[in-house]
């Protein structure tokens, strides 16, 4: 049986939130920019609001949607 691919997550959040939590590769991937400045905006608090899960840092998808609301309501304000 063969395995099948993961979807591309910047597809999956787009068609509906995935069932799993999202890595910072994910959110990398998703949003087009290095790792590093996935984890600065973790360091200054900017970005989506990450967990950790022992020494894992972890993204709700239902987070990473409200994040990027906010981001297209503030562009809308001004």
């Amino acid at each position: 049986m063969a395995k099948q691919a993961d979807p591309d997550p910047r597809a999956t959040l787009r068609g509906g939130l995935p069932d799993r939590y999202l890595t910072p590769d994910d959110i990398a991937e998703m949003f087009e920019v290095p790792l590093e400045t996935v984890y600065q905006w973790r360091k200054k608090r900017t970005g989506p609001r990450g967990f950790r899960i022992g020494k894992h840092l972890r993204y709700d998808p239902a987070d990473v949607w409200a994040y990027v609301d906010q981001r297209k309501q503030d562009e809308a304000a001004a």
